[in-house]
């Protein structure tokens, strides 16, 4: 079926125009009034902003729709103060089912976690706080017999933590009760102007969003992630990167090879050239190389071979650096996701390269006072847009929900500002332009032959205030000229 947009507006286009769109695809671009009678709906958009809708580029979507059914204790200020947050929800929610909570931050806290704080607030119940930065999960002793084969750990790390959380999948319900969670975060998502995500949940994501799609979930575009055991199955099966599943109605295709080479700031396990300020004696002392230097090359190739395209996690500057060794060594492109730390010799290698930056520009702001306490007279060379860019980088913005929200807007508003809030701005001469930022956003154009996937919103984004910019209302988005969110008549 045909659609008419009228009267929309187009940033950096003077005048009102009209859009046709049929057979999910924008047929034509004109000045208003002329030529949209034979479209079978009209929809008069009275001077609202028209863009391409919008794309979360990193995304763990399976713990985003499971995290609002969690026990938040992202604002607890101290390990005594996420116990007592399990205290009040073991009280709340009786029974002996598993306890688990997200989105701590221990990093500036006065207290150790221990097992014997959860103990003592939730006895023999099982208790799994996951960190913000899904990096960490603390568990007391219960947890820890079920979960991590009795390990005397208060809190596990990387790998461990990464199968402790894989083992809570089970926990959440049924598949019918998760797909659920997902199908209503997939309308929210919608609601921000979102028409895709690419999906780097830690599974075989094929099998889920197909089964999704086929319930009725066909809300959003999904690229999906391809982890280290799965990799061989995906060449078996001749997956490329970019191809689309077939029987997914077009909305489901490969996406990148994901290998996570280190940890995170906020676990200090983030690989770096420099010790950590304060860790002496640490066993760590300069983060944690996960995956060495040959394993990441063999992978890598293994991957691009098969047409695959490698995104490396790398956090801290000796990480990214050695992953921007082993692109050049294999003379591939691909994605480094995070890029948070860099040397000031890998940002031309970065584009010399071809590498995309695959960047979540709300962490930033999370972030920026950790950063400035264990990285130390380095955070000029953190979160670096605005080189990035000038020197020809491909900048991809994205969210790592849960880690930060699923909403472009925040992700565009940060990288623009470098603040929220009242707070100066940190470190602004990494800012960029709003242009850049929404470009980093989106795949499509508004124009002709494009498809119809658009986001229609109250305010120009290259005009309207910071704070509207970030809390942008979204009045409709069309995926494939179908409207998925729909707030105007």
């Amino acid at each position: 079926m045909s659609l008419a947009l009228r009267g929309a507006r187009l940033p950096e286009h003077d005048g009102l125009v009209d859009l046709v769109i049929d057979e999910g695809r924008i047929v034509s671009v004109t000045p208003t009034g002329h030529a949209v009678s034979g479209a079978a709906e009209q929809l008069h958009l009275d001077g609202r902003w028209v863009i391409p809708g919008l794309w979360d580029n990193h995304v763990h979507f399976t713990q985003w729709a499971r995290t609002s059914r969690r026990i938040d204790v992202s604002d607890a200020r101290s390990a005594a103060d996420a116990a007592r947050l399990v205290g009040v929800a073991a009280a709340d929610r009786a029974g002996d089912e598993v306890l688990v909570g997200f989105g701590y931050h221990p990093v500036r806290w006065p207290d150790e976690p221990t097992r014997q704080l959860l103990d003592e607030v939730a006895g023999a119940r099982p208790v799994v706080l996951i960190a913000g930065d899904l990096h960490a999960c603390w568990l007391n002793s219960a947890a820890a017999r079920r979960f991590a084969g009795g390990s005397r750990e208060a809190v596990l790390r990387e790998d461990d933590a990464f199968a402790v959380i894989a083992a809570l999948e089970s926990l959440d319900g049924s598949e019918t009760a998760t797909d659920a969670w997902a199908h209503e975060a997939a309308r929210r998502a919608a609601e921000r102007g979102i028409v895709g995500i690419v999906d780097l949940e830690m599974a075989w994501n094929r099998d889920v969003w197909m089964r999704r799609i086929h319930s009725g979930n066909d809300t959003l575009r999904v690229e999906f992630g391809i982890y280290a055991p799965d990799l061989g199955r995906a060449i078996d099966l001749g997956f490329r990167t970019g191809s689309v599943i077939e029987g997914s109605s077009g909305l489901l295709a490969v996406g990148p090879f994901k290998i996570i080479t280190d940890g995170s700031l906020n676990t200090r396990t983030a690989y770096c050239f420099d010790a950590y300020a304060g860790s002496a004696g640490d066993a760590h002392p300069y983060g944690v190389l996960t995956v060495p230097t040959d394993e990441l090359i063999a992978l890598m190739a293994l991957a691009n071979e098969a047409a695959i395209e490698p995104a490396v996690h790398a956090i801290g500057d000796r990480a990214n650096s050695l992953a921007l060794d082993a692109f050049e060594t294999l003379g591939c492109t691909g994605r480094i996701e995070h890029a948070q730390l860099l040397a000031d010799d890998d940002i031309a290698r970065f584009a010399r390269l071809g590498v995309t930056a695959s960047v979540q520009p709300e962490h930033a702001m999370d972030d920026r006072d950790v950063a400035d306490e264990l990285w130390t007279g380095r955070t000029r060379r953190a979160f670096r847009l605005a080189e990035l860019h000038g020197a020809g980088v491909r900048l991809a913005l994205g969210s790592d929900a849960p880690v930060a929200p699923l909403d472009p807007w925040v992700s565009i508003a940060s990288a623009v500002a470098r603040t929220r809030g009242d707070r100066e701005p940190w470190h602004p001469e990494n800012a960029v332009s709003r242009e850049v930022a929404l470009g980093a956003s989106v795949r499509t154009a508004v124009a002709v032959g494009e498809l119809a996937d658009l986001a229609i919103i109250e305010r120009d984004p290259l005009a309207c205030t910071l704070a509207e910019l970030r809390r942008m209302p979204v009045a409709a988005t069309l995926l494939g000229g179908r409207f998925t969110h729909r707030a105007l008549g």
